[in-house]
């Protein structure tokens, strides 16, 4: 029997993965559809996928100890009170004059207005510009006042700070009230035994701003920088100040001191506010843990402060809610259609926990539209956002009192509430071996006791974005299929033609450098003095658009084209690939600085990715389909340019009462003093 010599060549065997890949590119216009549907239907769902909140570090014990803060405290807070408000003498003098009365270790901490310019060598350097006015005076000068007691039980390792911002020149009197609590809590802590971490209290100067004091305080505890203008100024502006006035006092000459004071690394901290106005319905605290670049702070933290809320002192914990969306129809008629699926399935299993009230599910929507919105600005809704700078989990605590401040009658039971909180928070920190890790740090808050996730909220960024690789993918493989068929020429000319994407490559980067120099150009315009909002949004737009005239006619030119002749129709698709693919990457790169924003970002490009087709090509279609599409891709482009974006947003989680073009160049100033991310982002991805 004779064999046959000649081996049969078998097929290479495609592997799944491969499969899948060629039918994703091969199906991309509905699986890109599919995708991003999902990911709206996933968003929608995040209220019904938020988990109770639960205290994860087992040595915090909240609320384990009955409070020592007794009715004794509270009359030394109302005569503290009393003193402030209607004393000749300063109020800082007064507040040190009180701690120092403590055994307290007293210092004072001047600090000079900065300037909030923006700077781009400055960005991401600093929570604020490091400009200090030239225009200082020692009337100028801002004091924070700081009063330490080093724990009986202590290394002097750590420390828990308090921090109650007022206006000295004008104590209004929830700025009172606010310094009365803390004074309460600090007269206690300087007298127990259990204190195992040093305990600062910053009563912090906010003539000039609640952040930049405490920002200021900060920047000298960890890192001290020593100005021009302040060591030309030191031996002029001592006497101002008058740190010797507290010999006054009986009991200052031992505690006071002329240096900066420090205690050991801070373990967390706590803003401490008191709302001027009334609630009118009931006692409430509301918390605001958001801080620059939609950063939070650990969540037992809040979970500490949600927990003797509600079960020790009586407090309706809140957090912000977009209010406009509580009466929204449509939201009311989707919370009650996944009320009534939820009905539905436990009746077919009663195991099944799926669906909530509508009631339920639209103030937990509303909560986190408000939560993702503030984490989105990447601007700090309080001056606890300067402790996040450095690492510190830090939230400020604003206290609703049911009666307006000026005519409590029930003072003293506010007070005591209200110092029994801030107690208990301190002694579950001071339970502490080791910093707060146990928990979340990447969440949504839903309610202050519901939470988000991280491994849940990124479910609907990820099929949102999903689209994008696979369409990029599309495109560039019918690029390459038409570059190849479209020509009979050698070899060479057909990989030289393969490699035409480069060219692509090339004008999306110029592009990008466009949106740099966009970025750029308020440095410039912040050297026009006397110059209003308007005026700088009116100039930064003229000066945008004069740059990107020049940029055309530069891509435009011979030098950048191989060859003079029409762009044939496969340019546009791999000019189109490339593009998309960029914007994946900038998407994916933004969700891991600021969640939020990407997500609020990947709604409105991911659209006109899908549909973006040139208008030239659509006008020669002349079908209504063409039409059809180029209207959509019109207003897509235009809902989605930034300052339209801006105010739609805004109108949508606000109110477009009052709002003007001005509005918008403060709004991207906001982000420059606070080096958000989200300034780049929409300079560089959103406007490109």
């Amino acid at each position: 029997m004779v064999e046959n010599d000649s081996v049969t060549e078998k097929k290479p065997r495609i592997r799944p993965i491969v499969r899948l890949g060629f039918f994703l590119i091969s199906h991309s216009n509905y699986v890109s559809l599919l995708c991003f549907l999902s990911g709206i239907v996933a968003l929608l769902l995040l209220p019904i996928l938020a988990n109770n909140t639960y205290i994860s570090e087992n040595a915090l014990m909240p609320g384990s100890a009955n409070s020592m803060l007794s009715t004794q405290h509270v009359s030394h807070a109302n005569k503290f009170i009393n003193d402030l408000t209607h004393s000749d003498i300063e109020s800082h003098k007064t507040v040190a004059q009180y701690m120092s009365a403590l055994d307290a270790e007293v210092t004072y901490h001047k600090f000079y207005p900065q300037l909030n310019q923006f700077h781009p060598l400055h960005f991401f350097t600093s929570s604020d510009s490091g400009i200090i006015s030239k225009n200082i005076s020692c009337s100028s000068l801002g004091i924070n006042v700081a009063g330490i007691i080093r724990a009986p039980r202590g290394d002097g390792k750590e420390a828990i700070v308090l921090v109650t911002p007022y206006n000295p020149k004008k104590v209004g009197p929830g700025e009172a009230l606010s310094l009365g609590i803390a004074y309460s809590v600090f007269s206690l802590l300087s007298r127990v035994t259990w204190l195992a971490k040093d305990v600062i209290w910053l009563v912090a100067d906010s003539q000039y701003g609640e952040y930049s004091a405490v920002s200021a305080w900060l920047r000298e505890y960890q890192a001290p920088v020593f100005h021009e203008a302040e060591i030309v100024n030191s031996e002029t502006c001592n006497d101002s100040i008058a740190i010797s006035e507290l010999g006054q006092n009986p009991y200052s000459d031992r505690n006071s001191y002329g240096g900066f004071r420090r205690a050991g690394t801070m373990a967390a901290a706590l803003v401490i506010k008191v709302d001027e106005q009334g609630n009118h319905h009931e006692d409430s605290l509301n918390i605001y843990p958001e801080a620059s670049n939609g950063q939070m702070p650990n969540l037992d933290l809040i979970n500490i402060v949600n927990y003797l809320g509600v079960h020790k002192t009586g407090f309706r914990i809140k957090v912000k809610k977009m209010f406009s969306l509580l009466g929204s129809r449509w939201l009311n008629t989707l919370g009650g259609i996944f009320e009534s699926l939820g009905q539905i399935a436990r009746s077919l299993n009663p195991q099944w926990k799926f669906g909530i009230s509508a009631t339920e599910y639209v103030e937990g929507a509303a909560t986190l539209a408000s939560s993702m919105y503030s984490q989105g600005l990447g601007v700090p809704t309080g001056s606890h956002g300067a402790f996040r700078d450095y690492q510190v989990d830090a939230i400020t605590l604003k206290i609703s009192p049911k009666d307006s401040p000026t005519k409590m009658i029930r003072r003293n039971d506010f007070i005591l509430r209200g110092g029994r909180l801030i107690e208990g928070v301190i002694r579950s920190i001071n339970n502490l071996l080791e910093k707060f890790h146990q928990s979340f740090f990447l969440y949504l808050l839903s309610s202050s006791s519901k939470y988000v996730s991280v491994g849940v909220y990124m479910i609907p960024f990820a099929l949102l974005v999903a689209p994008l690789p696979i369409v990029a993918a599309s495109l560039h493989a019918d690029a390459s299929k038409s570059t190849l068929q479209s020509t009979y020429s050698s070899e060479v000319e057909v990989s030289h033609k393969s490699w035409k994407w480069l060219n692509s490559a090339r004008k999306v980067l110029v592009i990008h450098l466009w949106g740099a120099v966009v970025s750029l150009l308020p440095y410039f315009l912040y050297q026009i003095p006397n110059s209003t909002p308007t005026t700088n949004f009116t100039v930064w737009g003229i000066l945008s658009a004069f740059s990107l005239i020049i940029l055309y006619f530069i891509l435009g030119s011979p030098i950048f084209e191989a060859a003079p002749s029409q762009p044939e129709k496969g340019e546009w698709a791999s000019l189109k690939s490339v593009t998309i693919s960029t914007a994946f990457i900038g998407l994916s790169l933004m969700s891991v600085i600021n969640f939020a924003t990407a997500e609020i970002g990947a709604l409105l490009i991911v659209p006109i990715c899908l549909m973006a087709r040139p208008l030239k090509l659509d006008a020669q279609a002349r079908s209504w389909r063409a039409l059809l599409r180029a209207t959509c891709n019109l207003a897509l482009g235009f809902i989605a340019f930034p300052p339209v974006a801006y105010f739609l947003v805004k109108g949508a989680f606000e109110d477009f009462n009052g709002t003007n073009v001005g509005d918008y160049w403060n709004w991207v100033e906001s982000l420059w003093t606070w080096n958000s991310a989200t300034y780049l982002y929409v300079e560089s991805v959103e406007l490109t």
